[in-house]
């Protein structure tokens, strides 16, 4: 199904913001005040506050990455108490994702990304919420490159690629949230010398991020920003960060930790 044409309005949204970073927490948002009809309805910092802040907004559909938790540290019980069936695919230290629905609980479609029966990482689970299939994932940082995780992050994307590129062909509305681990383009991050090596900026990942939207999926930060969003420097205040020579910026720090792609019906 082609893209729909760009709206005269931008639609209303409404985003609430879960994040235990205070750096991370002010990027995403700056980038939220900055998009056009977006709402910041609340912000958390752990887990109880992020049921509170469900149970106060409301959202349809949530996506949570990062989990480090293992399957039955879950909190499932208490999602439900809130109103919240979920999916989830957890792991121990690392990784970890989620999917929960408001009301009618998510059918999960699929746990992991296919193509590598050897990969046990948690990165990936899929599910049916209201007439969408939604995706959450974590892609893999890849970091030290090159090497072996870096290798490993181009093949996750390649694996991405070939199981979303079955989407594009059905009549039905996809969403595929996450962290990307990728800075897309020169926009998403400030002129830096200091990362230079680092897995997110390399030409090979923003290629493979590239290569996913160009199978017909609508960037959805992109979307908002079609002009280009030029990172804003946030470490004003943050001294111990600038000292570690950290580009710490709104559009970077959203690039991390919010939603990248999403396909409409």
């Amino acid at each position: 199904m082609p893209r729909e044409q760009p709206r005269e309005q931008p639609p209303a949204w409404r985003v609430a913001i879960v994040e235990d970073e205070p750096i991370a927490r002010l990027g995403l948002r700056r980038m939220v005040e900055a998009a056009p009809g977006a709402t910041l309805v609340g912000e958390a910092t752990s887990g109880p506050e992020a049921v509170r802040l469900l149970r106060e907004t409301q959202p349809d559909i949530v996506c949570l990455q990062e989990l480090k938790a293992p399957e039955e540290r879950f909190p499932e019980l208490q999602l439900k108490r809130a109103g919240y069936g979920a999916v989830w695919h957890g792991q121990s230290r690392w990784n970890g994702v989620a999917i929960l629905g408001r009301g009618v609980p998510p059918v999960e479609i699929r746990r992991g990304l296919p193509g590598d029966r050897t990969d046990i990482q948690s990165r990936y689970v899929e599910a049916a919420v209201k007439g969408v299939v939604v995706a959450s994932l974590y892609a893999p940082n890849g970091n030290p490159q090159p090497g072996p995780k870096f290798d490993y992050k181009l093949a996750w994307f390649k694996r991405l690629r070939a199981h979303a590129a079955k989407f594009i062909k059905q009549e039905i509305p996809v969403v595929l949230a996450g962290d990307y681990n990728v800075a897309p383009t020169p926009f998403d991050i400030y002129p830096t010398r200091s990362w230079d090596k680092d897995a997110l900026i390399q030409p090979k990942s923003r290629a493979a991020f590239a290569s996913l939207v160009d199978q017909g999926w609508l960037d959805a930060v992109r979307e908002l920003h079609r002009k280009g969003f030029r990172a804003r420097r946030l470490i004003d205040g943050f001294p111990e960060w600038k000292r570690a020579g950290l580009p710490v910026a709104a559009g970077e720090e959203v690039n991390g930790n919010g939603t990248r792609s999403a396909r409409r019906s």
